[in-house]
């Protein structure tokens, strides 16, 4: 009877390792599948923000090379008014940041978790 008992706790557990192993696979395969999704997702809003920034510091860029291009005509022209209107507005452009339009970070994620989410640019 001992030896009966101890091979059906040997079955026993070998059925109990299996379940435990079915388990944990079901498990790391969600996993694998959530870190998939949310790869992508990280990948998406990554390809959004950089048009995003590239759009922004692009027309930051043609804004600076505007300003100093006047600046300069206002020094060759020795025009103080407008010089100094053009360096009040440079430093007012230099003070902000295309992050400063980007708001509230947890706003950014709650719309990336959106599927529905339409950005617009």
């Amino acid at each position: 009877m001992d030896g009966f008992a101890a091979l059906n706790q040997i079955a026993e557990a070998a059925r109990e390792c299996i379940h435990v192993h079915e388990v944990e696979s079901t498990k790391r395969a969600r996993l694998e599948a959530y870190e998939a999704t949310e790869v992508a997702r990280i990948r998406a809003a990554e390809s959004v923000l950089k048009d995003y920034f590239t759009q922004a510091f692009a027309e930051r860029r043609t804004v600076f090379e505007e300003m100093f291009a006047r600046l300069d005509r206002a020094l060759d022209e020795g025009n103080g008014e407008v010089l100094h209107t053009v360096v009040r507005g440079i430093v007012d452009i230099a003070k902000t940041s295309p992050l400063a339009d980007v708001g509230d970070l947890s706003q950014i994620r709650a719309a990336l978790d959106d599927p529905d989410q339409v950005w617009e640019l």
